[in-house]
């Protein structure tokens, strides 16, 4: 369906993205917020016994290829660059913290 198709609820018109909102908060109301995380595991598993462990290896490097075909070297440098910064800041906080 393309993108910002509107679909009739009644007499309104909503966008799917809409209509897949108000669904998804039903589903919240009705279930409880821990039901995504319980049907997220359900198909984390079945994924696995599908295609493997190494499926997950796959997906990863895939992701990051996609990541640095877009965002190039520099990003990678940066975002290393920006957490061993707070690696340092939490390691001297934690050494202020233990006098």
């Amino acid at each position: 369906m393309p993108r910002g198709k509107k679909v009739k609820e009644g007499a309104t018109e909503m966008t799917v993205a809409e209509a897949g909102r108000k669904g998804g908060q039903t589903v919240k109301e009705r279930y409880g917020s821990d039901f995504y995380g319980a049907i997220g595991r359900k198909g984390g598993s079945t994924t696995k016994e599908k295609y493997g462990p190494d499926h997950y290896a796959d997906i990863g490097r895939k992701g990051g290829q996609t990541t640095a075909d877009r965002h190039g070297q520099e990003f990678y440098e940066n975002i290393g660059r920006k957490g061993g910064q707070r690696v340092r800041e939490l390691i001297e906080r934690g050494k202020q913290s233990g006098d």
